[in-house]
């Protein structure tokens, strides 16, 4: 999950926008012609807490990982913390600089990271509020991460290009200290709300949630179904599994937990035309984009169409043959219809509030079938019926 921050820096928006009241404002006054002609009616609303932007960097992953979390803190009746990003990312950025070195550069280096890398950083590094601790180090008011990076990248190549044989213990401070210099240093602790605290004390005083209950899984052909396979991405750099589910089961997944009040964290592809941030609405036409005509083309979003039906096998040839790829994390925070009543899951982003609906987009259930890389969930969410195959 990291090319999608190429698309991002066309939308890049400063300040934070509050949950599905700016969604409901807009579904009601947005002027667009594509907002116009898709008449969306909220079914399930889940979402209170801001819309942020990720900047130019591509730590969608932990902005949608900790969105999650804090919703997971709003369905548990904890008031909102604004958690830090970055301060997840910076940990992340050690663990796999740690792994690179481990497997002689064997993982690509990079910002991206999945979905699972949320919750073992939490479990092993804790959280800080974002106020605590910004990751705005060098002069600006958003995340703009490409320099510090190749530097980064530069030195890791370094360390394991080295010429002299055993490695030193050094290379791991010296990356620590750009991290530092860029980022800003860590502090040991820092004061909340009146009270001072570790980022492992904050996790467990105030997130207080379990990391232990949350469940990843996907759906892919090439595993049996109900145990744990490997994510064959490049951002799976902690080299962890997801659980393999059927494809049908993935969206009655989701289906069940936005009933019972549950959010899901969401890993999916967006380079495809048929993705408009802009409009807010992700679908899957019956026609390739390449096979439409021009007049097809510029009448995509020109509301409600026929959508292609997704099978288990078209899923499996689109990652195989690259089609879709590991591209983005967002939220899902809960269930639209449009004016024929077809079901859209309503998706956070963090990509700022500067497209049609403040933030947040549509994406029909055959898009989600279709691009769906994978789905993080609290294990309570899952259908019991499911639940009980993937823990036996």
């Amino acid at each position: 999950m990291k090319k999608a921050w190429l698309i991002l820096i066309y939308f890049v928006s400063l300040g934070l926008s509050f949950g599905q009241d700016n969604l409901v404002n807009s579904l009601k006054q947005n002027a667009s012609d594509s907002a116009k002609k898709f008449k969306f009616t909220i079914k399930i609303d889940l979402e209170d807490s801001p819309v942020k932007n990720q900047g130019s960097s591509g730590t969608c992953w932990s902005y949608s990982g900790n969105s999650y979390l804090e919703s997971e803190m709003l369905r548990m009746g904890k008031p909102f913390v604004d958690i830090s990003e970055i301060y997840t990312a910076r940990c992340a950025y050690i663990e796999r600089a740690k792994n690179y070195v481990r497997m002689h550069g064997g993982i690509p280096w990079g910002d991206g990271a999945e979905l699972h890398d949320v919750v073992q950083i939490y479990k092993k590094y804790g959280a800080m509020p974002y106020d605590a601790y910004t990751g705005l180090n060098y002069g600006t008011t958003k995340n703009k991460f490409g320099e510090m990076q190749a530097m980064i990248e530069g030195m890791l190549k370094a360390v394991v290009e080295n010429k002299n044989g055993k490695l030193t213990p050094n290379w791991l401070p010296a990356i620590i200290s750009v991290l530092d210099t860029y980022l800003g240093k860590v502090p040991e602790k820092f004061n909340y709300n009146g009270k001072q605290y570790t980022p492992q004390s904050f996790a467990k005083e105030v997130v207080g949630i379990n990391g232990d209950d949350y469940i990843e899984l996907g759906s892919f052909l090439y595993a049996n179904n109900y145990e744990p396979t490997m994510l064959m991405v490049p951002d799976n750099w902690s080299l962890q599994p997801v659980y393999n589910v059927p494809m049908n089961e993935m969206s009655q997944i989701v289906d069940n937990a936005l009933n019972k009040g549950y959010s899901i964290a969401w890993a999916t592809d967006v380079s495809e035309k048929y993705f408009s941030w802009k409009n807010g609405v992700a679908i899957v036409p019956t026609k390739d984009f390449e096979d439409m005509t021009d007049e097809e083309k510029a009448k995509m979003f020109d509301g409600p169409m026929e959508e292609r039906k997704i099978t288990a096998q078209l899923r499996e040839d689109a990652f195989d043959n690259y089609n879709t790829t590991d591209d983005h994390g967002m939220h899902i925070v809960g269930l639209a219809h449009d004016q024929n009543d077809k079901p859209y899951y309503i998706v956070k982003n963090s990509w700022g509030d500067k497209n049609d609906y403040k933030g947040y987009l549509f994406a029909s259930k055959a898009f989600f079938d279709y691009k769906t890389i994978a789905i993080l969930v609290h294990k309570d969410a899952i259908p019991q019926d499911i639940r009980k195959k993937l823990l036996k």
